[in-house]
């Protein structure tokens, strides 16, 4: 017998061991005891009484899945009033919900970049945002982290249709990318703007509405936002929002939204019951950015090198691999769960934990959170191996 097919991928495993980048999956349990400052629930909801309850409802009352695309049986009508909803909210004309945001994501780019066109993508974008231009036929330039006058010298590069694609905040560092500066270089040569609001949904802008909102964005006939459901709302999927000619469009182009079956209803009731939640407490919103503002101010203060987060993420640097991965699992010992970014999720090569606020935090636990992160850094007490 010859080798076997797929044997090459010990080799593979052999070099992530090397590295310090193997990734395993840690199932939580349902009443885990950490405090959470890993997980994307900004606004605290995922456990929100009025979101679970709207979840069972829903799946009563519609059934446990979609049962087949949005164009055959998968749409329902709380999907239709999800979409209505959530458009009115951040100020645009019309949405359309996926089962993902990283379908929502695929969906408006590779949509909106057809056959000649060109591409002007940050290179800090998301997977999803990089992902959909490697599916696009159109042909992607890939500029410098939020530098509107590099995306100006791409669209001076030819003809023909362009879209500039972005992260609104930027899922790794928590920056935010300067996007009135954004729409205005675009405005001068005719391109689109496509930003993907995933991290500014619920904590940026008035009572949350988002960071095109903040940038008085929403609503323009040349942008087009996508958001997910799954974070400040804390449930799961996502939308695009935009004009409605560009929402018709992807109802009739779009490969994830064709093919894919439709956002489960319970998931479409938790998502509108959380927006719902969010326009009665708008306050969530700025709790959220006071959270996360607490955490950078207390780091930096120990003399962590830390980046200024513009939404809910702060992004603290750690000295290798290895021992960003020593220091979070030395914090998740002693009852804190954070994020571990190691290359290649960090486009930078540069590892750090990365700390996301939330509205619900007490000022008790944020005390205890710093405390539990000085204590296991590296160099600075026990930290706990792999």
């Amino acid at each position: 017998m010859g080798a076997t097919p797929f044997e090459w991928i010990d080799e593979q495993a052999r070099l992530r061991r090397e590295a310090g980048l193997v990734r395993t999956l840690r199932p939580r349990p349902a009443d885990s005891p950490l405090l959470d400052l890993a997980s994307n629930d900004y606004l605290g909801l995922h456990r929100h009484p009025e979101v679970t309850a709207a979840a069972g409802h829903a799946a009563r009352r519609w059934g446990a899945g979609a049962t087949g695309s949005r164009l055959v049986t998968g749409s329902t009508e709380l999907h239709a009033e999800l979409e209505r909803e959530l458009a009115e909210f951040c100020g645009f004309e019309a949405a359309l919900v996926f089962s993902s945001g990283y379908a929502a994501n695929l969906a408006a780019v590779t949509t909106l970049a057809p056959h000649g066109s060109r591409i002007v993508s940050d290179s800090g974008n998301h997977a999803s945002l990089i992902d959909g231009c490697r599916l696009a036929r159109g042909t992607t330039h890939v500029v410098a982290h939020a530098d509107p006058d590099a995306v100006r010298k791409a669209l001076d590069t030819g003809p023909g249709p362009a879209v500039v694609v972005s992260d609104t905040v930027f899922s790794v560092d928590g920056d935010r990318a300067p996007l009135a500066e954004l729409a205005g270089v675009c405005r001068e040569s005719g391109a689109g703007l496509l930003v993907d609001d995933a991290h500014g949904l619920g904590v940026l802008g008035e009572g949350g509405r988002g960071a095109p909102y903040a940038a008085g964005l929403a609503g323009a006939p040349d942008v087009v936002t996508t958001v997910t459901l799954s974070k400040s709302l804390g449930s799961q999927g996502g939308a695009v929002l935009g004009p409605a000619r560009v929402i018709d469009h992807l109802v009739n182009a779009a490969r994830t939204f064709i093919f894919d079956t439709g956002l489960a209803p319970a998931a479409v009731g938790a998502a509108l019951a959380a927006l719902r939640l969010l326009r009665r407490e708008p306050e969530r919103a700025a709790r959220a950015r006071e959270v996360a503002g607490a955490l950078y101010a207390r780091l930096t203060a120990e003399g962590f090198e830390a980046v200024r987060p513009d939404a809910a993420v702060v992004s603290v640097r750690a000295p290798s691999p290895d021992e960003a991965v020593g220091w979070a699992a030395a914090c998740r010992e002693a009852g804190l769960a954070v994020g571990c970014f190691r290359p290649p999720s960090v486009p930078d090569g540069i590892s750090r934990l990365r700390l996301t606020a939330r509205a619900d935090l007490t000022d008790e636990q944020i005390d205890r959170a710093v405390r539990t992160i000085v204590r296991g850094a590296p160099g600075r007490g026990r930290t706990a191996t792999r």
